[in-house]
């Protein structure tokens, strides 16, 4: 039996290559010589850049920039050769993801990207010709204001003066935005995007209501939030002539793809449709006998573009068998057998604190998919059964 495991990170918790790899232990626990291949898939969010650069044989690229909350951090970019071609990976989750901003300062309204438009900075510094960016477990709502701040838009109140938008609040304020300033590099590089196709910038399935509250905003705040972002919205429209509100994947990373067109003059993609030019799944999927996937909470979301429903998708087309591992299991999750997911199974053996589940979440991955497969073996083992008896009445 060839397996193959094509998982997401958990969030917060286990990068996509640590799943795959407590996967594959349980896996070898079930039968030590099991034919297990692991394809640690990446979406765009935690651990893009260094999956990309470990693949291409790139650098990983060390700066200091301004963090979600405002402090600076240490981030990091990738650079690597291809076709006569120095590209630039960029992540935005390892400069204003959701892992960088501490749970007592989880408010949307105030954390910022500025440190994403540093890091595209000092990539255009050192001469690439294209960057691949990473849109994806984000700790921010922004729009992308900061990004655009830090590549030289300047944001102007009502009297024409300009004013450093550091929150929702300060971006109400804003009356005009002038692109005079933004650095001129970012016309001739071209910058791709890998991100969630279906998140909207605004309405009722804009980024504040569906994501907002994730990233710790209450009720109120998501109204507030909403607001703005649609006051922004009407203000690139006003200035680049382009409407951003509806745009697929203009939502993506708290509307930092709406950020990304309108300011940096990026091209939006639906994530797998960019990361399969660097990650060969379908290939790896197509030989396989079953396909294990996992991400950290499985619910209705989950067929919304992320990795398991994306799994799910080209296993279908090649009549395989799916099983997802997830940490939590939320509203919705039924909705997952209608995208091609065939089962899927908790980690959480019982009640426990968050903190211990993250703890004890390799030991937990392994155990639940070495039950899975003793599943399997027992569904093989029916099967066979059926099978010998049918051959018997036959004679």
């Amino acid at each position: 039996m060839k397996i193959v495991m094509v998982p997401s990170g958990f969030k917060e918790c286990l990068d996509a290559e640590e799943v795959a790899l407590a996967m594959e232990r349980g896996a070898k626990r079930f039968d030590r010589k099991a034919d297990v291949e692991i394809v640690p898939m990446i979406d765009g969010g935690e651990g893009f850049a260094k999956t990309i650069i470990r693949l291409k044989a790139g650098k990983i690229i060390y700066r200091e920039v301004t963090g979600p909350v405002g402090e600076k951090i240490l981030s990091h970019f990738g650079i690597f050769v291809e076709n006569g071609k120095k590209i630039a990976v960029i992540e935005m989750a390892a400069v204003a993801g959701l892992k960088l901003v501490p749970r007592h300062q989880r408010n949307p309204l105030e954390t910022t990207t500025y440190g994403v438009g540093e890091l595209i900075l000092s990539a255009l510094d050192l001469g690439v010709d294209q960057i691949l960016f990473g849109c994806g477990d984000s700790g921010t709502s922004d729009g992308g204001v900061g990004m655009a701040q830090a590549l030289g838009a300047q944001f102007l109140d009502t009297r024409s003066k300009p004013i450093q938008v550091r929150s929702v609040v300060d971006l109400m304020k804003v009356r005009h935005i002038d692109t005079s300033f933004l650095d001129k590099r970012l016309s001739t590089v071209p910058i791709d995007v890998a991100c969630n196709w279906k998140n909207l910038l605004c309405g009722d399935k804009g980024v504040a209501r569906v994501f907002g509250p994730q990233k710790g905003a209450t009720p109120e705040q998501v109204e507030l939030l909403s607001e703005a972002l649609d006051h922004y919205a009407a203000l690139i429209k006003k200035t680049v002539a382009l409407d951003v509100r509806y745009l697929p994947g203009s939502g993506a990373s708290g509307g930092l793809g709406a950020g990304l067109i309108a300011f940096a003059g990026a091209t939006l993609y639906p994530r797998f449709e960019i990361i399969k030019n660097y990650i060969q799944i379908e290939e790896k999927i197509r030989n396989a006998d079953v396909v294990f996937t996992a991400e950290g909470s499985l619910d209705f979301q989950t067929p919304n573009g992320k990795i398991p429903s994306e799994v799910a998708r080209i296993a279908k087309k090649h009549h395989i068998p799916v099983i997802a591992i997830t940490g939590t299991i939320g509203q919705g999750a039924e909705l997952n057998y209608n995208a091609g997911i065939d089962a899927y199974l908790s980690i959480i053996p019982k009640p426990t604190t968050l903190e211990k589940a993250m703890i004890n979440a390799p030991k937990w991955i392994e155990d639940s998919t070495e039950a899975a497969l003793r599943q399997v073996s027992i569904g093989l083992t029916i099967a066979k059964r059926i099978s010998s008896l049918k051959g018997v009445l036959q004679k």
